[in-house]
């Protein structure tokens, strides 16, 4: 079982974390470096370019950009890999995207994951100038126009979208042939898309886990998945259910944070191994009331639970 961490901060989520969002570059360096001393897998951040203003109240209009923040994370640490909640594929042209993501790999030394989705907020496509109903085969367009890119000494890719012929493109990624790809979304389409690539991110994950096995069954079902079942990733981005601190973290006792480990433990070891998740998040209970305290939660997960599962 691999660990992530989603960085706290990057939104401003209403009721999410509040310290979070007077985090500066050196908070972020702080968080950033405790993640990667303590042996947590990856770092992820989430994409969105601007917020239609109905969602607002839910959401909040203060998120940063993406590749950026995944750039800042490569310089402020030395092993974790940078990842994405995910990055919206239609919003990006493949040769910018592809130029961005390979130079994050070179300087962060083959660090890169691309999580990837198609998108859900029809008034950011508006905005892009991108058809929004045909998000899905766009997505597609540029996966395939990626792989070109980074794998081809003469890359040319004529799609429906997308003309690149006639460049040299360097530098390429330090991963070969490609770092790898992820995908997010529960529909039938993004499940079959998921299966040609190395893994699953379950996204939005407004279901419960018992809910994914017939989904995994169908991944699996794919002629493409063939291959893959030592190497598929499958990423619930939700902590066990049902597994709580009354008081807190902070003001937990020792026995029952011992109490709150061994629950935590018998949930990944037991029901998210049996259903085939490989990866997972790392968050506190609700209740951290300071980047201290979200610290302490981070080295005490990574000290009494992680060696255990």
């Amino acid at each position: 079982m691999k660990f992530d961490v989603i960085l706290p901060g990057t939104n401003h989520i209403p009721g999410f974390y509040p310290w979070s969002h007077a985090l500066d570059g050196d908070g972020f360096r702080r968080i950033l470096r405790t993640l990667d001393e303590s042996g947590f897998h990856a770092v992820s951040v989430s994409e969105h370019l601007a917020m239609p203003l109905f969602e607002v109240p839910r959401l909040g209009s203060y998120w940063q950009d993406a590749l950026s923040t995944m750039a800042f994370a490569a310089a402020a640490t030395y092993r974790i890999r940078l990842d994405a909640a995910v990055l919206v594929l239609p919003y990006h042209h493949p040769l910018r995207l592809a130029k961005s993501l390979a130079t994050i790999d070179v300087l962060s030394g083959g660090r890169v994951n691309v999580s990837i989705g198609v998108g859900h907020a029809e008034q950011e496509f508006v905005a892009m100038g991108v058809p929004f109903r045909e998000r899905g085969s766009i997505a597609d367009e540029i996966l395939e126009a990626l792989h070109t890119l980074w794998t081809a000494e003469q890359p040319a890719h004529h799609g429906k979208y997308f003309e690149i012929t006639g460049l040299a493109v360097d530098p390429r990624p330090v991963q070969r042939p490609r770092p790898p790809v992820y995908v997010g979304g529960n529909s039938a389409p993004a499940l079959r898309r998921a299966a040609r690539y190395d893994g699953w991110q379950p996204n939005p994950t407004d279901f419960t886990l018992e809910e994914i096995p017939p989904l995994l069954d169908y991944i699996r079902g794919q002629p493409e998945y063939a291959g893959k079942e030592e190497s598929f990733d499958i990423n619930w981005l939700k902590s066990p259910t049902g597994v709580t601190l009354s008081e807190g973290f902070a003001g937990a006792t020792a026995s029952e944070l011992n109490g709150y480990r061994d629950q935590l433990i018998e949930a990944y070891c037991g029901r998210y191994r049996k259903i085939g998740i490989t990866r997972t998040v790392a968050e506190p209970p609700p209740g951290v009331g300071s980047e201290l305290e979200y610290l302490d939660y981070l080295r005490w997960f990574a000290e009494e639970v992680m060696p255990e599962v």
